[in-house]
């Protein structure tokens, strides 16, 4: 959708993702876009050296999220909300969906 604006699909991926979730790990954007995880890699290690996220360590995995200092952050958000508005509903619903953990012992589905 914004993927001409932002230069490639994959920098689309990375921001709906992490604006959808706040934050988000390379392996699973890669997951969850059925796609390698060197170029989504690269894309979150491309989008941090402009200033646009910030990670952190979390023992072995590394954490995207936007960085709060970003100046153009509040647009940047809205725009990847407009843009979130013209996906598909269920792709918005799957995208928003942020289940970490495993469901409890007898819980039902």
């Amino acid at each position: 959708m914004i993927e001409t604006l932002l230069g490639s699909k994959n920098a689309e991926r990375v921001l709906i993702y992490v604006f959808a979730r706040e934050e988000g790990y390379a392996r699973e954007i890669a997951n969850y876009y059925k796609t390698g995880l060197t170029p989504i890699q690269k894309q979150l290690e491309k989008l941090e050296a402009g200033g646009v996220l910030v990670s952190r360590e979390v023992g072995r995995a590394r954490p995207y999220l936007f960085n709060p200092r970003y100046p153009f952050l509040n647009e940047l958000k809205n725009l990847l909300e407009k843009a979130l508005s013209f996906y598909p509903q269920e792709e918005r619903d799957d995208l928003i969906m942020n289940r970490r953990r495993p469901r409890a012992n007898g819980k039902t589905l």
